[in-house]
């Protein structure tokens, strides 16, 4: 049984392998560019959308990959049911439009994979540090895991989008019906109540590698 993650990441292991992007990839395979897209893979309902089955034979005809070895692409990123790799980009990069949607899932194609066993989270992802603006707690080239799914409790330590677009890491002390308390982590910040309506997600900090 293979599950819609699976077929995914396995068109990305195969333009990877292919030294492609998923982007190039399905041109190479004779469809439009953004078909391979994160964002064209969950609908506007937030349900899962499958490749058809003729472009998944496009694709493996234009590379010349037998269904045998797709298959194993499926199986090869999974164990036990928890997923072995997630996408990854530098939080920069993750700051600018287009690479997190409007709930703080990943989104376009520009994402790359790393590995990461254990995770559950369907939609987590990872983002390296980049600057010394959250320093002391994470400096530059630390990796954070991100779980835009799991529920923020006072105590946590969140990744956010403001309003204005703003990314950012903070610690939320408390958390209303419509306000949240967050600290930076500079000694000097203090802490801010800050409306919801100023937020546009906010998403909780499951690890990070140092």
């Amino acid at each position: 049984m293979f599950t819609h993650e699976d077929v995914w990441r396995a068109i990305d292991m195969l333009a990877r392998k292919n030294n492609l992007s998923t982007s190039a990839l399905a041109r190479k395979a004779g469809l439009d560019a953004t078909s391979f897209n994160r964002s064209k893979r969950i609908t506007a309902k937030g349900r899962p959308r499958w490749p058809s089955s003729e472009s998944l034979a496009k694709v493996l005809a234009c590379t010349n990959t037998p269904l045998e070895e797709f298959t194993a692409l499926m199986r090869s990123g999974r164990r036990d049911g928890m997923r072995t790799t997630v996408p990854f980009l530098t939080m920069a990069q993750a700051g600018r439009g287009g690479r997190l949607d409007g709930s703080g899932r990943p989104c376009g194609d520009e994402w790359e994979e790393i590995p990461c066993p254990g995770v559950a989270d369907t939609h987590a992802y990872a983002l390296r540090i980049t600057g010394d603006a959250l320093e002391p707690v994470y400096r530059d080239g630390d990796v954070i895991v991100v779980s835009p799914d799991r529920e923020v409790r006072a105590g946590d330590r969140i990744l956010l989008r403001f309003a204005d677009g703003k990314l950012t890491v903070r610690l939320l002390r408390g958390l209303t019906a419509t306000e949240a308390e967050l600290s930076a982590f500079a000694p000097e910040s203090g802490t801010r109540v800050e409306p919801l309506s100023n937020i546009l997600w906010m998403a909780r900090i499951l690890w990070v590698s140092q």
